[in-house]
């Protein structure tokens, strides 16, 4: 329910903070106290069209907070799952508006979007205005009313789950008869194009692989020329190791004289003369793995140059070779094995499309009945609010094909006719004002326990009607607030009396500055309020009796 509305220079409202409890709560003035800016203020607090109009002159901005006390298992709460908000506490909407006409909004000190808050709004609170062209009087909410009152929201939700199957499938059908169509007209190609890449056979990390084998070849007379040239020196005029025995001979007719000073130098000449040995077999080693081979080389560069060529014709890496002629197998495949694959996708969409249309036309069976229902429901409750000439009428209309969605094969619309012979049409249409504001109290009334916001407003629902029909409109929405938080605006003292909560909208002047001002009522200060909408500004003691009755009654 809403639990606070906090207003800051709205037009005439300086600042004013209202507290409403969950009841019939009425509010009643003279004619331009500001009951409408109440109206504007609630409707900014809920996402409404931000307009600069509202700041209050000489102020540069303005703001509405409304405050909510909902339950924990409210479907708000799955609406602002990316809003941290803690079930339980508070739901607080605030919008802040310059006057240059920008606004900024939050839900509970956290930015939102205009969009966002105008979706929580309308979960929360329903108004229904003087000209209101929104919930009941929208026709394209009518299915879902419909759906509400005949308790057929899981039903609907499991159509909506078959059409988006039905949806699918088709699609994938379509798609696979669309590759397989693409893949026959290309098939002579494909065929070319495997059997090319298949006769290349590509493989992973090859082109690394022929690149270094290519530089080894094609330096590998050089590094010939290197040994040989090694082995040369090694090997001229008696050759390193014939050097190195020499002075081996050397040292040892003396080593014995030298008291061991030569030993070192022995062993130093005996590990140069293994180290010498060890280069020249390495060097020798090497010359014979070398491969000069001139048509090796050939054979490299024409394996290296016929995959890179394979590479830019398909316009990918020499790497991504092996993918790319997996993706046109797969193609050829396609068109050799893709018409069992069709077979069944087609088995699964004529099955999912089966399963829509079972489901959906169980479903308008039941949409018919309880539009039945719904239509008698509402026309009890059109006599006493004086319209028992009128017919309320919920038509179902089967809809083309082309016009399924997950909602069902049907299109729900809420019609009447107010003058006996008259041809029923659009609620909004064909209802006067005050015609308007009854069918949509009957229509609240029926539907009160199924899935109504939790705060309703009427703004002016008696306009019109008197006498016995402004007490069956007070006492429609005093049972219709047995089950939700009713505010409404009136000029009806039949109406007021049945309120549980009064609030009395006023203009207040002082310093040559007016503001509108709202006051909780006292019982007795209630009274003096419905004596005065009785009686006008002479207010009298049979006047007063009246209000009582009335009050009692």
């Amino acid at each position: 329910m809403l639990a606070t509305l906090s207003i800051r220079n709205i037009v005439l409202i300086d600042r004013l903070t209202l507290s409403f409890e969950d009841c019939l709560c009425v509010l009643t003035g003279e004619t331009g106290a500001g009951k409408s800016i109440l109206l504007d203020s609630l409707a900014l607090a809920l996402g409404a069209r931000a307009d600069a109009g509202l700041v209050r002159a000489g102020e540069d901005k303005a703001s509405v907070i409304a405050e909510f006390i909902l339950p924990d298992d409210h479907p708000v709460f799955d609406l602002l799952e990316d809003v941290e908000v803690t079930k339980g506490e508070p739901l607080i909407l605030r919008r802040n508006l310059n006057a240059d006409g920008r606004s900024r909004a939050s839900i509970n000190d956290q930015s939102v979007s205009a969009a966002l808050l105008r979706s929580v709004g309308d979960m929360l609170v329903e108004i229904h205005g003087q000209n209101a062209e929104r919930g009941l009087l929208d026709a394209n909410g009518h299915r879902r009313i419909l759906d509400l009152y005949g308790r057929l929201i899981q039903e609907a939700r499991q159509v909506g789950t078959l059409y988006e199957t039905m949806r699918h499938t088709a699609a994938e059908l379509e798609e696979a008869i669309r590759q397989i169509e693409q893949a026959r007209e290309d098939e002579e190609y494909l065929r070319h194009v495997v059997g090319e890449l298949e006769e290349l056979a590509p493989q992973d990390n090859e082109e690394e692989e022929l690149s270094e084998k290519r530089s080894e070849l094609m330096h590998a007379e050089k590094i010939a020329e290197a040994l040989r040239d090694a082995e040369k020196a090694l090997n001229d005029n008696g050759g390193i190791e014939g050097k190195i025995r020499t002075a081996v001979r050397a040292i040892e007719r003396v080593v014995e004289k030298a008291g061991g000073k030569l030993d070192p130098v022995l062993d130093g000449l005996e590990r140069a003369s293994i180290e010498m040995a060890e280069a020249a077999m390495t060097i020798t080693s090497v010359g014979q793995d070398l491969d000069i081979d001139p048509s090796g080389l050939e054979a490299v560069e024409e394996r290296l140059f016929a995959l890179r060529a394979a590479a830019r014709k398909h316009k990918c890496e020499v790497s991504g070779l092996p993918a790319v002629m997996a993706a046109f197998r797969a193609k050829l495949n396609a068109v050799e094995h893709g018409e069992a694959e069709v077979i069944r996708l087609q088995e699964a969409a004529t099955k999912a499309r089966q399963d829509y249309i079972v489901a959906a036309s169980a479903l308008r069976e039941k949409r018919v009945a309880s539009g039945q229902g719904l239509d008698q429901a509402v026309m009890a409750e059109l006599e006493p609010l004086k319209l028992g000439s009128a017919r309320f009428e919920t038509l179902v209309h089967e809809l083309p094909e082309e016009s399924w969605s997950p909602a069902g094969m049907d299109k729900v619309e809420f019609q009447v006719a107010t003058n006996p012979g008259s041809a029923p049409g659009p609620l909004i249409k064909i209802a006067s004002g005050g015609e308007l504001s009854r069918f949509m109290l009957a229509l609240k009334v029926v539907l009160a326990q199924s899935g109504s916001a939790p705060t309703l407003v009427f703004d002016e629902v008696d306009r019109g009607v008197g006498g016995a029909t402004a007490d069956a409109v007070g006492e429609r929405l005093s049972r219709l607030s047995e089950g939700l938080q009713v505010l409404v605006i009136t000029h009806s003292p039949q109406v007021a009396a049945a309120g549980v909560a009064h609030f009395n909208i006023r203009k207040s002047a002082s310093d040559e500055v007016t503001t509108t001002v709202v006051d909780r009522l006292t019982q007795d200060e209630r009274k003096e309020e419905i004596a005065r909408m009785l009686s006008g500004a002479n207010i009298t003691n049979e006047a007063r009796a009246a209000a009582q009755s009335l009050i009692e009654g």
